[in-house]
């Protein structure tokens, strides 16, 4: 099955987040330039990339946006 885009971690930190929720929740995927986007932050071409399967896109996405939502309310308590 063809594997497609599903977001750009902004930091190795939030790849780390994406993919422990993906592995845990049972969804197969790939990251482009896992590596190589650590050997110069900042540039945006060399993001890494999380790859997931077309029959697993939907599903992920709720999940990365149950992450965000979460971390959003953590970050607006005083």
């Amino acid at each position: 099955m063809p594997m497609i885009r599903l977001t750009e971690p902004q930091s190795l930190g939030e790849l780390v987040m994406i993919t422990s929720l993906l592995e845990g929740s049972g969804i197969a995927y790939m990251v482009q330039n896992e590596n190589v986007s650590s050997l110069y932050p900042g540039l945006p071409i060399l993001n890494s990339c999380v790859m997931v399967e077309e029959c697993n896109q939907a599903r992920a996405e709720v999940l990365l946006s149950r992450l965000r939502l979460a971390v959003r309310d953590v970050s607006s308590k005083p």
